[in-house]
């Protein structure tokens, strides 16, 4: 079974987990409908070279399934970068310099067709 390459990839880091009142501009919603389970997620501001420590804060994310990425509210950078492990091989797929103060939500998909993971941002 053929699984994703690695693509441009946005994502935010979670510096820490803020109360609703303590929101950052950054949160969003990271929906997986790639048809295989996560095993990691990485954010990391788009200046940075360390993808630093997975922020799923859970062992696996199920295909179909969602998590809430939060920002601290001092948070400031608006530009992250975004990277996703697949259990099944550990290969991944990446997406840079992500607008996360304009996105609520992003959903990731796997075309087996084409062997291409994508992202949308609502």
């Amino acid at each position: 079974m053929k699984m994703p390459l690695a693509a441009a990839f946005l994502f935010a880091a979670v510096l820490s987990a803020p109360t609703p009142a303590a929101a950052g501009d950054q949160d969003f919603t990271l929906v997986n409908k790639t048809g295989y389970e996560l095993n990691a997620v990485y954010v990391s501001p788009s200046r940075e070279s360390d993808w630093g420590e997975d922020v799923m804060g859970r062992d696996t994310l199920g295909n179909g399934e969602s998590v809430e990425i939060e920002f601290h509210r001092s948070e400031k950078s608006c530009r992250w970068d975004l990277k996703a492990i697949y259990t099944v091989d550990g290969s991944s797929a990446e997406w840079s310099n992500i607008d996360l103060c304009s996105v609520d939500k992003i959903t990731i998909r796997y075309n087996k067709n084409t062997d291409t993971t994508s992202a949308t941002y609502d």
